[in-house]
């Protein structure tokens, strides 16, 4: 009985294995081009898929290269607004008129954003990126440090009392 449950098994994975070997082998193309390379909004997916452009690059790994590289940066401007978000929680506090600076903080950067959300060349948005995640870690930084003052200036009166 053990043995024929062993034969069964050895030749169910066997025939995974085949029907995934076989499914790769058809499928590799398409694996590499769609595992995560897919247009990110209905524009791109309707240019991909109804709007047939003559093509412009010298092979598919150009192409492929070229959609990556717009991803990636993508990517990150979408991780760093993510952060920025993040970040603007801390700021818990009002300024002159009573508008909380976590509110203008978000607006700003909303507004900086949708500014060079067309920026086409790939040097201006790698220092734009970098930039903006200098300044996000900076007013952390400044954050914490003036956190830690208000603790210090909190533990010295309760001392001195």
């Amino acid at each position: 009985m053990k043995n024929k449950l062993a034969m069964k098994l050895e030749n169910c994975i066997k025939m995974a294995f085949s029907i995934n070997t076989s499914f790769m082998k058809n499928n590799l193309i398409m694996q590499q081009r769609f595992l995560h390379n897919g247009p990110d909004t209905i524009d791109e997916l309707l240019e991909r898929h109804v709007v047939k452009k003559e093509k412009s690059y010298n092979s598919d790994e150009e192409e492929i290269f070229k959609h990556q590289r717009l991803t990636s940066t993508r990517r990150e401007a979408l991780s760093l607004y993510r952060d920025i978000l993040r970040a603007t929680r801390f700021f818990i506090w009002p300024d002159t008129r009573g508008v909380l600076w976590r509110d203008i903080l978000r607006e700003n950067a909303r507004r900086e954003f949708e500014e060079a959300r067309l920026e086409k060349d790939p040097e201006v948005i790698t220092r734009l990126l970098i930039g903006g995640r200098d300044s996000v870690q900076a007013a952390l930084d400044k954050l914490v440090e003036k956190q830690k003052q208000e603790l210090a200036k909190d533990q010295a009166t309760r001392n001195g009392q």
